[in-house]
């Protein structure tokens, strides 16, 4: 049974100072208009982004027949939406030969979190309407019947507040030195963010929460004050990396779903980084073909690693990051693994 009642979104959207926002403007190209703080802990969107863009988002249609996955960015997305997708529609891995989004998966917030004059530019207009974005925007999803596949990285507090009462979340955290990282990669290869800076100045970014989808610690926390509600399914990354078959058997009985070790090992080979990066329907690589990231810089499918921040980070940087994240995680027990013995 859908839910159609409409709630009043309940934050404002605050443009931040004029000199960060030339910052912004200036060291990430993707984002020419600067970013916008919203909710209680100032989650950044795209500065284009509109009020009724936002209460759109927060009263996106509910049924109980969809799932939802929500992560920050860079926090395994990609691998949990197949896992999952996998997981719930009986390892249909013959369905799985389509693009992952936005065939299988809506992209529920990919409007509020890029720019509309840079989206215009890389995002092809659909056939017959040339003044209209893509698929990449939920716009048309609404449309599909249930069960749906919902994919944000808006918080908890920016989705629909009914989400939890009635579909299943299944939500991944993972370690902010690795995300960092990571992110820093994937801002320089999307051009929808176009990072030109180095690595050094990212860190400074994201400690600063001046990113786009930061601030992703408090992301993390809010999700993690809800992991006890009967239809959130929480997980860590460094926990699918050490035992994957341990974490699909965790979200099958989440779903409702009974696989035998054989069809576990098989799952887990698909998601395996070394198949992942393989696999034409996840792996994105078609984005560069479509000028949509730059050709020259990496994957989007990277090393998927834990720990790879001692690779990166300078003593210096990783002593602030320490401070900084001790912190931001003073008043809550959430705990992150920062490095593994051993991971496939």
């Amino acid at each position: 049974m859908a839910s159609s009642d409409h709630k009043p979104f309940p934050f404002k959207i605050i443009p931040l100072d004029d000199e960060t926002q030339q910052n912004i403007s200036k060291d990430f190209r993707g984002y020419p208009n600067g970013l916008a703080s919203c909710n209680h802990f100032g989650f950044k969107l795209s500065a284009t982004v509109t009020p009724e863009e936002l209460d759109d988002l927060y009263n996106q249609p509910l049924d109980a027949r969809d799932t939802w996955v929500v992560t920050p960015p860079k926090c395994g997305t990609t691998w949990t939406l197949e896992m999952v997708w996998l997981i719930v529609n009986n390892l249909d891995f013959e369905g799985a030969k389509t693009p992952l989004r936005p065939a299988r998966w809506i992209f529920l917030d990919f409007d509020a979190l890029t720019d509309k004059e840079v989206r215009r530019k890389l995002v092809p207009a659909e056939a017959g309407n040339p003044g209209k974005n893509a698929s990449f925007s939920r716009t048309g999803d609404r449309r599909r019947p249930s069960p749906r596949f919902v994919s944000s990285h808006l918080p908890m507090s920016m989705n629909n507040p009914g989400l939890l009462d009635v579909c299943k979340v299944v939500y991944v955290a993972r370690n902010p030195k690795d995300v960092c990282v990571s992110f820093f990669h994937h801002q320089r290869l999307s051009k929808m963010m176009d990072f030109t800076g180095d690595l050094e100045l990212f860190v400074d970014y994201f400690m600063k929460d001046q990113v786009a989808e930061s601030p992703f610690i408090d992301h993390m926390i809010e999700a993690w004050n809800l992991r006890h509600h009967p239809n959130m399914c929480f997980l860590f990354y460094e926990d699918m990396k050490r035992d994957l078959p341990s974490q699909i058997r965790k979200v099958a009985k989440f779903f409702g779903k009974t696989y035998s070790d054989e069809q576990v090992e098989r799952l887990a080979a698909h998601l395996h980084i070394d198949n992942f990066k393989k696999n034409p329907y996840v792996n994105n690589e078609r984005l560069k073909e479509s000028g949509f990231m730059h050709a020259d810089r990496g994957s989007f499918i990277r090393k998927g690693k834990t720990g790879d921040w001692k690779n990166h980070f300078t003593p210096e940087m990783n002593a602030k990051f320490d401070k900084w994240m001790a912190q931001k995680l003073r008043e809550t027990d959430l705990r992150f693994v920062q490095e593994l013995s051993k991971q496939d």
